[in-house]
């Protein structure tokens, strides 16, 4: 089954409990979208939002923003700017690693796009410590129970389903300052994920009690309305992955552009895009599911927990 039709089963069952856009203050004239979970530091619960004005394209800023109501954030003054592009977080052994895609130009040309990665115990203080292949998006991690570090990536060497860069890859290192271009580079792809004309990557990782790992990422295809438009379609997406043996389990469409608030967005192209963020778990035992919008704005949804029958989610915070 394509992702197409996919979709068409996942409209036809699909429970959406709540959905919101999220209100950013302190950058008048700026959007906030793709942006990282959010996540509490010192009793207080942050994001950091992808900055950028309508009409730019790749002259973002990631910048923090404080929760000051219900879906309502507020930039936090003096605050750290990084020259990225859809920030994430992870924690990582007693420590907070942000990162993000930062793009280089050459001539007022676009050369080439990787990851810079930071880590600390202080955000206001993070310390940049290493950088990711060239041309590469979403490389994510993640604490595993067995004490190890989750690398997921974007491979692209030759010879992948789909074609280069594609597919999701996925490796584990012994510790933070193992991280670096190449082992990112040479991480095995999961096979099976995506098919020709698809693709995908991961957004968000999760430890989960079993010992295996929850993945919030995007999946995406090529499409066009009926006057011929040409569509960039992201959704959101789930699935679980065992980090002994790399077998995929429960992939599946969790969130698309429809289920949340109207919204305008940057580009025609972009109208059914929805580039996911992560969950974050509710006490109810529902979680939401957080997503960029047409690369305008930053949407919420209350889902069902995606990771069901494959354990809990193990917290590690700072």
């Amino acid at each position: 089954m394509n992702l197409r039709e996919k979709r068409l089963e996942f409209e036809a069952s699909k429970r959406i409990y709540d959905s919101a856009l999220l209100t950013f203050h302190g950058v008048d004239g700026y959007d906030v979208y793709n942006c990282s979970i959010p996540f509490t530091w010192k009793g207080k619960r942050y994001i950091y939002g992808r900055v950028e004005r309508r009409n730019e394209w790749a002259r973002s800023r990631a910048m923090l923003f404080e929760e000051t109501g219900e879906d309502d954030y507020t930039r936090v003054p003096n605050s750290m700017l990084y020259q990225l592009e859809d920030p994430y977080i992870a924690f990582i052994k007693g420590e907070m690693v942000m990162g993000g895609t930062h793009v280089r130009f050459k001539k007022s040309e676009i050369d080439t796009y990787y990851g810079y990665f930071y880590h600390g115990t202080d955000l206001e203080d993070l310390y940049y410590f290493t950088t990711g292949p060239d041309y590469m998006k979403d490389i994510r991690l993640v604490q595993l129970q067995n004490g190890r570090i989750g690398v997921f990536s974007r491979p692209r060497h030759a010879g992948l389903e789909g074609g280069v860069g594609s597919q999701i890859g996925f490796t584990t290192i012994a510790d933070l300052s193992e991280l670096d271009a190449d082992v990112v580079e040479n991480a095995p792809y999961l096979k099976g994920l995506f098919g020709e004309g698809e693709w995908g990557g991961p957004n968000q990782a999760y430890a989960l009690s079993s010992g295996k790992v929850g993945v919030i990422g995007h999946m995406s295809y090529s499409d066009q309305t009926p006057s011929g438009q040409r569509l960039s379609v992201y959704m959101n997406s789930s699935f679980v992955i065992d980090p002994d043996t790399c077998e995929v389990l429960d992939f599946k469409i969790i969130g698309t552009r429809p289920c949340y608030p109207a919204a305008p967005a940057k580009r025609p192209d972009l109208i059914d895009c929805t580039f996911t963020s992560g969950i974050v778990m509710r006490d109810d035992g529902k979680c939401e599911l957080y997503g960029g919008c047409g690369d305008t704005h930053e949407g919420r949804l209350t889902i069902d927990y995606p990771f069901e029958g494959f354990g809990e989610i193990v917290e590690y915070g700072l």
